[in-house]
């Protein structure tokens, strides 16, 4: 690798240099480029002392380029030149700048972001008359987590534990998990008689439970909570998607513990209803994460103060 030596010459000192050997004084050369005649000639000066040699001649109030100064003027340019095309090409790229790229664990990204957004209304990324771009990565919590790591994301929405050493974890919002099952299994299952009827732990860990696939936050949260009292799954289903959970459960095929927002809506219509059990109310925790050592752009400053006040 070669050796790498601190830089002395600015940019503004061969600004200036440009300007006076275009106008022939410091007083010129200074109105040109908004810089006093004292700044100009103390960049000159400045440069002069940096290069170890003069770069104009002097006559008078004159300054006329020197052969020193010829050899520099075709460099200086071509420099001043690459300094405005990256000033340009960040100038066409600032659309992009109010673009966000979320990712959200499968629960939060079906049922819980999208009803945010929506809350939020159309200006949710800044101003409503800019073009800006939004793309939201659906995936269980590990391969949310990964995206935010490899920068792929600018922030997730978690509902499992993240253990990531690269990212920060920020507890979010709190979600309740309920035991579901078709009624017709319901009632099979329940006590024929009793004040209080609860499906007893023994029929419990005797039923087939449909499970999410390991990775999920879901699942991380599903064991948590039952495990210590079923001592284990005798007979289990795993399926790929909360919505695929709910539907086997529709049709009789298991019990499911799912989010509170994923059932809602088969409870309120009756396809599906909680089973009662001895178990503990089964809560968890959803998580923001993002890298530390990513600079927050404006539009992800502006999603997080939004989602810092949600309620879904």
């Amino acid at each position: 690798m070669a050796e790498i030596h601190s830089l002395h010459l600015t940019l503004r000192q061969l600004q200036v240099f440009l300007a006076i050997a275009r106008c022939g004084t410091t007083v010129a050369a200074g109105a040109q480029i908004g810089l006093s005649q004292s700044a100009t000639s103390a960049a000159l000066a400045e440069l002069e002392r940096s290069l170890g040699m003069r770069v104009f001649d002097r006559s008078g109030k004159r300054l006329l380029v020197n052969d020193n100064g010829r050899s520099l003027l075709p460099r200086a340019g071509a420099l001043i030149d690459g300094a405005h095309e990256i000033e340009r090409l960040a100038q066409q790229a600032r659309p992009s700048l109010a673009s966000l790229r979320i990712g959200a664990s499968t629960t939060l990204g079906n049922h819980v972001l999208p009803r945010l957004l929506r809350q939020w209304g159309p200006g949710w990324l800044g101003d409503a008359q800019s073009p800006w771009h939004a793309r939201i990565l659906i995936g269980n919590t590990e391969r949310v987590c990964g995206a935010v790591a490899d920068f792929a994301i600018d922030i997730g929405l978690i509902e499992g534990p993240c253990t990531v050493a690269q990212l920060e974890v920020e507890p979010w919002l709190s979600d309740e998990l309920q035991v579901v099952a078709a009624p017709g299994l319901l009632a099979r299952l329940l006590p024929a008689s009793g004040v209080h009827r609860v499906v007893p732990l023994e029929a419990l860990q005797r039923e087939l439970w449909l499970l999410r696939e390991s990775g999920s936050g879901t699942r991380v949260a599903t064991d948590l909570a039952l495990l210590p009292h079923l001592h284990g799954y005798r007979r289990t289903l795993e399926l790929g998607h909360s919505e695929a959970i709910q539907q086997a459960a529709v049709q009789g095929l298991g019990l499911a513990c799912l989010s509170q927002w994923v059932v809602a809506e088969q409870l309120a219509a009756g396809h599906l209803a909680c089973v009662p059990t001895p178990l503990p109310k089964l809560l968890r925790q959803c998580y923001l994460v993002r890298r530390g050592d990513r600079q927050p752009t404006a539009a992800l400053e502006r999603l997080m103060a939004l989602l810092g006040c949600a309620v879904p």
